[in-house]
């Protein structure tokens, strides 16, 4: 007899597209059911991942969230894309959602505010996902979980990083101190010290996001096996300059995004050759990481780190990375994992949790003042639990 199957949508800081993943979690209750999750036990990972599918964006959407995460739409474009996102969430969900028990989406995040900055005009914490649940309910014909991460913020927490309660579950090991680390759009850490308690987790500042404006000055969407970095010169000065950043420097529990990150944060950035700014941002996303290892998780005592996401596939990155932590470096696909499924995984698995009124966050990594039930239920036409 099969276990419960959710299918995970996941748009992430990169902006490139739409990752589904369709999960199976094999001896757990069925959807809806009366009951408490198993243990944490056995082999990792302990969610199978059956199928996987990407969906690039069309340049135009892209360009629209991308707008969105500027704040340069209007009211009327912003309503639009929420509604768009939602047919390109269903659209990407279409193949693997006959299969899905539940679908269970993380939308788009266009703004994300945990901490009041009134000089960047944040005078309310806030968070925003694009893509309405409604949309794919009623196209899938599947009941959706959505809009994760506002219960989290309204409890006193970052509302991020969320995935690292479906990271434990998945990939916690007994006598291994493993961080597992996403290098999206944003990098972003969960340090698993066994099966225990003690789990941390943090954003840790730029990954991918200031490498893709780089790329964008050569008319790409990315920096394709790091060629534009590798064909640059690191501005090392002003490498120094931008790790004095107080974001990096604040201990956990810490979120951030593009608003935060982006070139034109970077003072002296675009002095340099396009060439130059993709060495450097790469080389200041490289030492952002290590630096938050360094204070942050080495004195915790680490084993080893699995890196997944965009930047796993990029060597230039991962040379870096390699040559700067004390530990060694290995990817999801080094373990027989799947790193480009890993995010959309796990948001099948908060989705799982908050359908069945399980709560499905850590609030040690987000800082809430208490464990909240994430995510909202939107039901097709006819459907009942």
């Amino acid at each position: 007899m099969r276990g419960p199957r959710i299918l995970g949508l996941m748009s992430g800081t990169s902006v490139d597209g739409i990752d589904a993943a369709l999960i199976e979690l094999p001896g757990w209750p069925p959807l809806g059911s009366i009951g408490k999750p198993p243990p944490i036990g056995g082999p990792p990972p302990r969610v199978q991942v059956l199928e996987h599918r990407f969906t690039p964006f069309s340049d135009e959407l892209r360009a629209a969230i991308l707008a969105a995460g500027r704040s340069t739409l209007h009211t009327y474009s912003l309503a639009q894309l929420h509604f768009a996102l939602g047919e390109a969430l269903a659209d990407a969900a279409m193949e693997l959602s006959p299969d899905a028990d539940l679908i269970s989406s993380h939308g788009q995040t266009v703004a994300h505010f945990p901490e009041l900055d009134p000089a960047r005009g944040w005078h309310t914490r806030a968070t925003l996902q694009l893509g309405e649940a409604a949309v794919i309910a009623e196209l899938t014909d599947r009941p959706v979980m959505a809009d994760f991460r506002p219960a989290d913020l309204v409890a006193g927490g970052q509302a991020a990083p969320l995935v690292p309660f479906a990271d434990r579950i998945m990939y916690a090991e007994d006598g291994v101190r493993r961080a597992v680390h996403n290098l999206g759009g944003i990098s972003n850490l969960t340090y698993l010290p066994g099966l225990g308690e003690g789990v941390l987790a943090f954003d840790t500042g730029p990954a991918n996001a200031l490498i893709d404006e780089a790329a964008a000055l050569f008319g790409e969407r990315q920096d394709e096996g790091g060629r534009r970095a590798a064909a640059g010169q690191v501005a090392h000065t002003l490498v120094d300059h931008w790790l004095q950043d107080p974001y990096l420097h604040r201990p956990p529990p810490k979120s951030t995004g593009r608003e935060y990150w982006n070139l034109h944060q970077l003072p002296g950035v675009f002095e340099l050759d396009a060439h130059d700014i993709a060495a450097s941002v790469t080389a200041f996303s490289v030492r952002s990481v290590a630096q938050s290892y360094e204070r942050f998780v080495l004195p915790l005592g680490l084993d080893e780190v699995v890196v997944a996401g965009g930047g796993a596939y990029n060597p230039v990155f991962m040379a870096q990375l390699r040559s700067a932590l004390p530990v060694p470096v290995s990817t999801f696909e080094d373990h027989g994992w799947n790193s480009a499924a890993r995010e959309a995984a796990a948001f099948a698995v908060l989705g799982y949790y908050g359908f069945q009124g399980w709560p499905n966050t850590l609030p040690a990594t987000t800082g809430a003042r208490r464990a909240v039930i994430a995510g909202k239920r939107t039901l097709p036409p006819g459907w009942s639990n």
